[in-house]
């Protein structure tokens, strides 16, 4: 049997987004409103409460170029406010979250939210159902062939869901199709460690609005250095071993953090900047 057909609302969505993102007065739109709005409410309401680190890691912004983060996923806001923060310093990117599909696109709400908290960045869909596994993997490359293109930033979690228990310093295992954005794309990767923020998105605004919330700390590390798994056969044991280099990263900035928070700055940085700014190594 094939796989199952879209609904109408998803299949509506879809084609929305798609057209935004060929070049033309929408996808321009879309970029400006990400870049002012979009990030805009997302730091006022975590200005008091953010805690950045590892900023002087960051490559220089390439417009024509494009730009993946990966990073840990605790709470639904990680990628939220970690790109508001490179949108604040001048990211120039459109931005794209791959995300599930429940709610964002299989609801009557969901493209509401997507389209008024974000301006379409959660896409592409993925399918839980693994009827769509097919579908998963085009939209995979999909996003892969909008970074080859350049001119896109795209958020990534290489665990591929939330870790919900109580120690954000251990991740779940890493998840191939992380690995398979990053080989097939080629373009720069950047890791951030983000802990502190919650799940309750009136509770996280109204602690960022008094002060009052849990300190929420982002620690940039340098873009990664994936050596020879970049030109190895693609494949699903190459792409996870690619994911966990990205989850490798990710521990060792939380060690970073760790020490951050306890208010004794790291003696030296747990990933170095690149000594050429710009000149980023992917093979």
């Amino acid at each position: 049997m094939g796989e199952p057909s879209l609904t109408p609302l998803e299949q509506a969505q879809i084609r929305l987004v798609r057209a935004s993102l060929k070049p033309g007065a929408l996808d321009r739109a879309i970029r400006v409103l990400q870049r002012t709005v979009g990030q805009y409410w997302i730091n006022a309401v975590t200005a008091r409460l953010r805690h950045v680190h590892g900023l002087e890691r960051l490559p220089r912004w390439d417009p024509s170029g494009s730009l993946i983060v990966v990073a840990n996923h605790r709470s639904f806001f990680d990628l939220y406010v970690a790109t508001a923060e490179l949108v604040a310093r001048g990211l120039p990117h459109r931005i794209l979250f791959p995300v599930r599909s429940n709610f964002f696109y299989d609801h009557p709400l969901g493209p509401v939210v997507n389209g008024a908290m974000s301006f379409f960045a959660m896409y592409p869909p993925i399918f839980r159902d693994r009827k769509h596994a097919a579908r998963n993997l085009e939209s995979l490359d999909e996003v892969a062939s909008l970074l080859r293109r350049g001119g896109f930033f795209v958020g990534l979690h290489p665990e591929g869901t939330r870790k919900k228990d109580d120690d954000p310093y251990t991740f779940l295992p890493p998840q191939s199709g992380v690995g398979r954005v990053i080989h097939k794309a080629k373009v720069p990767v950047v890791p951030v460690f983000v802990n502190g923020l919650g799940n309750d998105i009136a509770a996280q605004i109204r602690g960022g609005i008094t002060g009052n919330g849990t300190p929420v700390h982002l620690v940039f590390g340098a873009p990664l250095d994936f050596g020879p798994l970049m030109s190895a056969r693609g494949g699903p044991g190459t792409y996870k071993r690619i994911a966990q280099k990205c989850l490798d990263a990710l521990g060792t900035l939380g060690l970073e953090e760790q020490a951050w928070r306890a208010g004794r700055p790291p003696a030296s940085a747990a990933i170095d900047a690149p000594r050429e700014r710009g000149k980023i190594s992917l093979a």
